[in-house]
């Protein structure tokens, strides 16, 4: 091995590095131009306030206002409320759906492996559909004029109205479930698959049964990857707009512009124009977003497993 190592030239461990962080090249370029510039754009335009001169036909001139778009959206009650109803969702939602995607992914570990892969396919169909595809089928779902559920729900005596005030949330939860509940699920089997057998055929030796062992054995083993879905769902959930959005087109009087932090972003950019504010929002809920997860990442992972 030393006669091999002195036949390398003297910058061949140089080059070894330069070669591999090529690799990252493609990444890092992407990275910066669609994250990293976004963001100094962000930062640059909500500094600044623009004002229509005199009645409006004199232009409009941009000045600059410091700090005072971001105090202006800490005081926005339409934000906050916004957010207040964003973040009752997630407290919800999220634990359903990573409750059903760890019960999923127990239920395909309990089963012979070919037939897992069988069904693994078919319960990864919802998540492979575009979300604004899904969310188009799920509101026609729900439609009272031309979907079924309204009418068979009728059958037993029962009025929903899934646009309503009531059962809106509800709606686009379910909408969310049906969509991601496979990705959680696939994660989580895949660790599942990591575990070593042996760990189980001795707990089987030792007199356990399937539920002690599935809940004391397998569970702790995929709580690092249950975090990490939980961590994506806080950041999907918190800046959810497709969704809301597309059922805002069936029910305007329930799903209001300013429904959810995003899509009073995107009102404040596109319909009134006020790009400045809606940068601040934007930086002021990423600030929120990060925040959120770092504390629930924190928060999860120092349980024992």
């Amino acid at each position: 091995m030393s006669v091999v190592q002195r036949s390398r030239p003297p910058g061949w461990r140089r080059m070894a590095d330069l070669k591999g962080f090529s690799f990252t090249v493609p990444f890092a370029l992407g990275f910066a131009l669609f994250t990293i510039v976004p963001i100094v754009m962000a930062l640059s335009e909500s500094l600044y306030t623009e004002r229509s001169s005199g009645l409006g036909f004199g232009g409009r001139t941009t000045t600059f206002s410091g700090l005072g778009n971001f105090v202006r959206g800490f005081e926005d009650g339409r934000f906050w409320g916004s957010m207040g109803r964003v973040a009752l969702f997630a407290v919800v939602v999220i634990p359903i759906i990573q409750g059903a995607s760890l019960v999923m992914a127990l239920m395909l570990d309990a089963v012979r492996r070919r037939l897992a892969a069988r069904f693994r396919v078919v319960l990864l169909i919802p998540y492979m559909v575009p979300g604004v595809v899904a969310t188009l089928i799920w509101i026609y779902l729900y439609s009272p004029a031309v979907g079924p559920l309204t009418p068979f729900l009728a059958l037993f005596g029962i009025d929903a109205n899934f646009y309503g005030g009531e059962l809106i949330w509800m709606s686009i939860g379910n909408l969310m479930a049906w969509s991601s509940i496979g990705f959680g699920m696939l994660i989580v089997y895949g660790a599942l698959q990591s575990v070593p057998t042996e760990v189980f055929d001795s707990a089987r030796l030792d007199g356990a049964s399937e539920w002690r062992i599935a809940w004391s054995i397998k569970v702790p083993f995929v709580r690092r990857p249950l975090v990490l879905i939980s961590v994506l769902s806080v950041i999907g959930t918190l800046q959810i707009f497709s969704d809301p959005l597309l059922f805002r087109s069936m029910t305007p009087e329930t799903v209001n512009k300013d429904f959810t932090p995003i899509m009073m972003i995107y009102n404040q950019a596109f319909a009134e124009g006020n790009f400045n504010y809606a940068a601040a929002l934007s930086i002021i809920l990423a600030l929120i977003v990060g925040l959120v997860s770092t504390v629930f990442y924190k928060l999860t992972d120092k349980v024992p497993a």
